[in-house]
């Protein structure tokens, strides 16, 4: 109910005037004054169409975060174009100056809207430019992350070693971890595949911290919301930045994190199969971008030989592939391997 409650409470306080506008009528009803209209002022003109769009979505069975994303671009909508005419909508739309992505975002949640009142319209396609995204060095990570307190270290040291993306890390609760082993079952967003992820020892011991500290129960929720998890992280990336005099920090975004994780994962084993499992892809489209990340340089490596045909030359590969190690090439009865230093 937390979304509905967003809209009943949340919207008329972000309404500006109209939040001061109730203010005064509330102070005159004190003083015995007789406004001449009602305390509650609507968001917008159309609160309430969208209000109902977003409680059909609700009974649809949408996860909360979903929802709130759609209402949110809804009330954008409605604020700045009339929502009953799909023809002002879509040229509305197409006329912003921002990304692909985000044209794309609004057209898909008036798509709700058109559906819902069953208005006729032509949905806008758009085609998205392919970026690659920015991964920060193990360097600069922990540079960001030493930075936080105990409580937000710890946060960000979990995404950093797993790869959740933050809407992921809010829902997790008790249930989902097994502190014993460190093993965390998460609930996949964007309906990926299920997975399970492994906590470094170190992170595993902050989490245990963490979560004595607060006395949770089963079913709470550990971390919070990701507009809140951005926040944090953009104010106190800046801070550092500003601070080291390196700018080009300020350029990683939390979801980094995420891209920070499967690049290395990928450097670490080559397993393209295995780092679309970690992060819980359905395609591996969306997983090969991280193999055009990997730029180490020849002196950035370590590396061993193994020579072929001896009694040990099988345990001895075994316990390079365990310490990381990856097969480069074969030179004359040798096989060479390297991993990053």
């Amino acid at each position: 109910m937390r979304t509905l409650w967003y809209f009943f409470r949340k919207a008329p306080e972000r309404a500006g005037r109209s939040a001061w506008y109730d203010r005064r009528v509330r102070n005159a009803e004190a003083a015995g004054s007789n406004p001449a209209r009602s305390t509650f002022t609507p968001a917008h003109p159309y609160f309430e169409d969208t209000l109902k769009v977003v409680v059909n979505l609700k009974n649809l069975g949408l996860a909360e975060d979903t929802i709130e994303r759609y209402g949110r671009r809804l009330r954008f909508l409605a604020k700045n174009t009339e929502l009953p005419k799909p023809e002002i909508v879509r040229a509305f739309i197409m006329n912003q100056t921002s990304s692909a992505a985000n044209k794309e975002a609004l057209a898909n949640s008036y798509d709700h809207y058109v559906k819902y009142y069953n208005l006729a319209w032509q949905k806008p396609f758009f085609h998205r430019e392919e970026r690659i995204p920015n991964v920060p060095t193990t360097e600069q990570v922990n540079m960001i992350i030493t930075a936080f307190g105990r409580k937000y270290s710890t946060i960000f040291s979990i995404l950093r070693d797993t790869g959740l993306r933050p809407v992921e890390l809010h829902r997790l609760t008790l249930k989902n971890i097994d502190l014993e082993n460190g093993i965390i079952h998460p609930q996949t967003a964007k309906n990926g595949s299920a997975r399970i992820l492994k906590l470094p020892t170190p992170t595993l011991a902050m989490l245990k911290e963490f979560i004595t500290k607060n006395n949770f129960k089963q079913i709470d929720r550990l971390f919070p919301p990701t507009k809140r998890l951005c926040h944090i992280w953009v104010h106190t990336r800046n801070q550092i930045a500003k601070k080291l005099q390196q700018p080009e920090l300020t350029k990683y975004r939390l979801y980094d994190l995420r891209h920070y994780y499967a690049t290395m994962l990928y450097a670490k084993t080559k397993d393209i199969l295995l780092v679309k499992q970690q992060l819980g892809h359905k395609r591996i489209e969306h997983t090969l971008i991280y193999t055009h990340l990997i730029n180490f340089k020849t002196d950035e490596y370590i590396s061993r030989t193994v020579q072929l045909g001896t009694p040990t030359t099988l345990k001895e590969i075994c316990e390079l592939a365990e310490a990381g190690f990856t097969k480069f090439t074969e030179i004359e009865g040798y096989q060479v391997f390297k991993k990053p230093k």
